[in-house]
């Protein structure tokens, strides 16, 4: 066979092997573009959320009454900024249909007030009729609820304050822990070194266990409206818990968001915190390029890319660090 033959053989084997590969690759980069400017929307709308949890409707509950962390969160406003903010960043600001769509994709919404935590999910109620219908709407406030074997339960908040229920006496108490150390027969309540330890972790399992059940729950509205993904709680780093539970703040889920063929999924967390800690921006320079990552207290007039909690986070996606003075440029 002739040299000229094999080239032509060659070519018509491979070369629809190589078409196949070069448009696979090109819709990788597409599903990795898609999932970086979703997980960016996505954090965005959860840190603008979290910053109208700071905005009360009344003045006596500001922070600062009984506790430093004492706060009445916002929750409309933050739920509403939440979604004004993700379907500008979704393109659907001005589109019912796919901000329904999008919204298909929320099993849950769930935010931490200082004495307990609301969840936004699909619930279902009965109209003026009696027929069932499902909307979402906020759950009852879940208290931060811990009991012992001894019949005394505790109502935990983000800081030491309780609301306690002592046995022995039949009475309820309240107050610091500190304040109510020695005068009621709890345990707990009169061992400072393990106290904050099972506050924290009533805490935690106490949203976990509510957010799991409710986003298992979901999958029984997204079967009836044609979603087949199976909706539930990611695996969330202690760290993270812990981080969320400093402060009053919001958590948001998206899941099973078709990209191509794959499925987006991820969550963010946002404080309303009154000490602020500091965000990093991620951001391109216009002029050069290039990628930095900076305190969002500094000035620099680059394009906003992504906000990272951390600034490992921000040098793992690419960005490298640049320093301002006294917060400016």
């Amino acid at each position: 066979m002739k040299i000229t033959n094999l080239a032509i053989l060659f070519v018509c084997i491979f070369l629809p092997f190589m078409l196949v590969l070069d448009m696979r690759t090109r819709d990788q980069e597409t599903v990795l573009q898609l999932k970086s400017q979703y997980t960016a929307a996505l954090r965005t709308a959860v840190q603008d959320a979290s910053k109208m949890l700071n905005i009360n409707e009344l003045q006596e509950y500001e922070a600062g009454y009984q506790s430093v962390k004492f706060f009445k969160v916002n929750k409309e406003l933050a739920l509403d900024t939440f979604f004004r903010t993700l379907y500008l960043n979704f393109g659907v600001e001005n589109d019912p249909i796919g901000q329904g769509t999008l919204a298909s994709y929320i099993p849950v919404i769930g935010i931490t007030d200082y004495d307990g935590f609301f969840l936004y999910t699909m619930s279902e109620y009965k109209d003026q009729t009696g027929q069932n219908l499902a909307k979402p709407m906020w759950r009852p406030k879940k208290p931060y609820a811990y009991s012992d074997g001894s019949g005394n339960s505790i109502n935990f908040t983000l800081d030491s304050y309780v609301h306690a229920y002592d046995a022995a006496s039949g009475k309820w108490v309240e107050g610091f822990r500190e304040d109510l150390q020695g005068i009621t027969s709890i345990p707990l309540l009169n061992d400072p070194v393990n106290f904050d330890s099972v506050r924290r972790s009533t805490i935690i399992r106490s949203i976990q266990r509510d957010l799991a059940y409710f986003i298992n729950a979901y999958n029984e509205y997204a079967i009836r409206n044609g979603i087949s993904y199976t909706f539930k709680l990611p695996e969330i780093p202690h760290e993270e818990w812990t981080n969320t539970i400093n402060d009053v703040g919001i958590i948001a889920f998206i899941q099973g968001l078709p990209i191509g063929e794959q499925m987006y999924n991820n969550y963010a967390l946002g404080g309303g915190r009154l000490v602020k800690k500091t965000n990093f921006y991620g951001a391109i320079d216009p002029q050069t390029g290039i990628k930095y990552y900076y305190k969002t207290t500094c000035g620099f007039p680059y394009q906003v890319e992504e906000i990272f909690d951390h600034a490992k986070d921000a040098a793992a996606a690419g960005y490298i660090p640049k320093e301002c003075v006294n917060g400016g440029s």
